[in-house]
């Protein structure tokens, strides 16, 4: 470890006095103790424990200070540096010096008294509890569905936190046999989804609370649910715009008439022109799904010519009347 000045990794000036430094170091200590960080954070943690260890080590003694101020870094001129016993001495493996979870509450306790010691034991749990991860889920959503609102109901595949030992993963000194020593199992949640008045395709909601659980009682990640419009016997997509679908009696569409459709601003009248073919497009500007910028793009409805299920004699002969002449011409 290359050295620093003693000085400047315990942040105090040179003529501070032995109670400055003390504070300084309980503070630093407690910031930047192993057990207060996990995964990578540890070992750069571990790192400046001992390198906070070793300036103070030197500093609160006189005799050694009088030697570092007078020599740097050379200070022990040779000589074996021993700490006091209930300190770390420079450069010792960390587990070793401290030894268990319980070992740094003792160290702790010894070095800065009860209330620090209770200190960093809460600080200890808090860096055991991790929130839980984030989920991410997509929801295929028809159209019809998507326009008329409401509550969308589905259900979610994940994981909870083990009942019997809640989320721990042990119960005393054994794992737990209902989670198999994980802290969590699967279970499926039911989650009603209120539909958006600004539903859209590819629209990302964030559900708080509905991830992965966290560890140790920590709260739970959200569920980053992306909704995904689908085409259905009504509606559908194109080009990104919504186009819906009108089925008229070819007589309605050679005379012209008035239909209802629905968009997604509500229900609209629409007018039919007369002698409107099959696979006609009109534009409804305005009527369509949210742009995300908050407004709205434009609807279409298509025109489809069909006869309807049930046909009165009369009409029966004159499409039969139709046909014949059809055939003539």
């Amino acid at each position: 470890m290359k050295f620093r000045d003693y000085y400047e990794v315990l942040g105090v000036p040179r003529e501070a006095e032995a109670a400055a430094l003390k504070k300084a170091y309980r503070k630093l200590a407690l910031e930047w103790h192993p057990d207060r960080h996990q995964g990578a954070e540890r070992a750069q943690a571990e790192t400046r424990f001992k390198e906070l260890n070793e300036a103070y080590e030197v500093l609160s003694d006189p005799q050694k200070r009088a030697k570092y101020d007078r020599f740097g870094k050379d200070w022990e001129s040779g000589q074996d540096f021993t700490p006091p016993s209930g300190r770390a001495r420079a450069g010792a493996d960390f587990e070793a010096a401290f030894g268990d979870g319980e070992g740094f509450s003792d160290f702790f306790r010894s070095m800065f008294g009860e209330e620090y010691a209770r200190e960093f034991e809460r600080g200890s749990r808090r860096a055991k509890r991790r929130r839980g991860g984030d989920i991410e889920a997509e929801l295929a959503l028809p159209l019809a569905a998507a326009l008329e609102g409401g509550t969308r109901s589905f259900t979610l595949p994940g994981t909870a936190s083990c009942p019997a030992c809640s989320g721990h993963g042990s119960l005393g000194r054994h794992a737990c046999a209902a989670c198999a020593g994980l802290g969590s199992v699967h279970r499926e949640r039911h989650v009603d989804l209120r539909i958006p008045a600004d539903v859209r395709d590819g629209l990302a909601l964030r559900l708080a609370g509905l991830g992965e659980p966290g560890s140790d009682g920590a709260e739970p990640g959200d569920l980053l649910l992306t909704l995904a419009l689908v085409d259905d016997e009504r509606f559908r997509l194109v080009d990104g715009e919504l186009e819906a679908r009108l089925v008229l009696a070819p007589w309605d569409a050679h005379a012209g008439t008035r239909a209802d459709v629905r968009t997604a601003r509500g229900t609209v009248s629409v007018t039919i022109p007369p002698g409107t073919r099959t696979g006609r497009r009109l534009r409804l500007r305005g009527q369509g799904l949210a742009d995300g910028r908050g407004g709205h793009g434009d609807a279409w409805v298509r025109v489809e010519l069909d006869l309807p299920a049930i046909l009165s004699e009369h009409e029966k002969r004159l499409l039969d009347e139709l046909a014949a002449r059809a055939e003539i011409s």
